[in-house]
């Protein structure tokens, strides 16, 4: 009897976890965003999806304030269940995202990642290098930004069971 208490408390813990994707949006912009829209789609055709909602993710690769709002540049990542971009060498292509307001570009700066959730407005061409790369572009409804990486994947500690025991290799150094 109580095996079983306990296997129905993990599947249930294991299913509100799964229900909850990109939980860093909120529900209202999770309900309305399109769920089987992918971003190879949008990316292909920006002005066949324009008024669309979609939940996308990636690392910020330029950021600067215009007269429109703050632009910034992402190079798309996949998500994972909670909405954060997925630390791997794939990526679907770059968007534009178009925060109406302003963002200090100090922090919402080269490297960090983002997830933003918007409204697909169509695409923009614009220089990459030397070719004319065509972005999407998304109106911001909501974004997040993700802690630093390096900050955050730091050890607080300087090894395994710290303090509550003592390290064998430690050795004073007088």
């Amino acid at each position: 009897m109580m095996k079983q208490r306990n296997l129905f408390a993990i599947l249930l813990i294991g299913a509100l976890l799964l229900t909850t994707g990109c939980a860093v949006m909120s529900k209202d912009l999770r309900r309305e965003a399109e769920k089987d829209l992918s971003f190879s789609e949008v990316f292909k055709e920006p002005e066949a999806h324009k008024g669309k909602i979609v939940i996308l993710g990636g690392v910020i690769v330029d950021s600067k304030n215009t007269k429109e709002g703050t632009l910034l540049e992402v190079l798309q990542k996949p998500l994972d269940m909670v909405g954060e971009p997925r630390d791997v060498d794939q990526s679907g292509g770059r968007f534009l995202a178009l925060y109406d307001g302003f963002l200090d570009v100090a922090i919402y700066t080269k490297g960090r990642e983002v997830t933003v959730g918007g409204v697909v407005q169509g695409k923009r061409v614009m220089p990459l290098g030397e070719i004319q790369y065509t972005y999407p572009v998304l109106s911001v409804r909501e974004i997040h930004l993700w802690p630093e990486m390096s900050k955050e994947r730091l050890s607080p500690y300087p090894y395994w069971g710290y303090p509550w025991w003592r390290d064998p290799f430690w050795r004073p150094w007088y």
